[in-house]
């Protein structure tokens, strides 16, 4: 990485990928732009802690996430949660990766979600030293912007007291901060994909070509 992208803020974007899709690609291209990202950090979650088992294996995943950001230079896939063959939490990979030469205690991280997984972040592990670790950019619809008043009480409170309205603020601390940003919408989903697979249906322009020929050299979710 160039001297002068160390102190950029990155962008670390984590996920089952059941498989990676256009969604999520679109997510962290958009992501890169408007808040002034230096890349993003793909990590597969090998186990992952909120859901059930997926229906292929960690390692198939990742390589599907491997050839769908393959000709991004911005994009770079960590695989160290799937090589780590144990539960997936987003608190302790932000805690592997702080200890890591390229991001160290100082540089700002960012974590990449989803409005509907915001919604339910105090359901995750920890949650609350997220802010301790990086900070939130939250991608919503565009015209639906988050609203305080339909979130958790205690997501409600800590969403007013750290969000901020420019991108350009992350860049300032390590952590601590919450910005959203409108994406475009695409009405895709990981769900819908294996199902059309499931059905003998096509998945064209859902995903890139690369993950689908993949999948069909893998025989890839036969059934769902």
């Amino acid at each position: 990485m160039p001297d002068w992208l160390v102190n950029q803020p990155l962008g670390v974007f984590g996920g089952t990928f059941d498989p990676v899709h256009y969604g999520h690609l679109r997510l962290a291209e958009e992501a890169a732009d408007r808040l002034g990202l230096a890349g993003i950090r793909w990590i597969p979650a090998g186990q992952p802690a909120l859901r059930g088992v997926p229906q292929v294996t960690a390692g198939q995943r990742l390589a599907m996430v491997r050839l769908a950001t393959a000709e991004n230079h911005r994009f770079a896939v960590d695989a160290a949660e799937v090589e780590a063959a144990q539960p997936s939490y987003t608190v302790t990979t932000l805690e592997r990766l702080r200890q890591a030469d390229q991001c160290g205690p100082q540089r700002p991280l960012v974590l990449l979600v989803g409005a509907d997984a915001f919604a339910g972040l105090p359901g995750w592990y920890r949650w609350h030293s997220l802010f301790d670790l990086a900070h939130l950019a939250v991608a919503h619809r565009p015209g639906f912007a988050i609203d305080a008043a339909q979130l958790p009480a205690a997501l409600a409170a800590c969403y007013r007291e750290r969000l901020c309205t420019s991108p350009s603020t992350l860049s300032e601390s390590p952590s601590g901060r919450i910005v959203t940003f409108a994406m475009t919408q695409l009405a895709i989903s990981a769900t819908q994909i294996r199902r059309l697979l499931a059905s003998g249906g096509s998945v064209r322009y859902l995903l890139p070509d690369t993950v689908i020929a993949y999948i069909q050299d893998q025989h890839l979710y036969p059934e769902y």
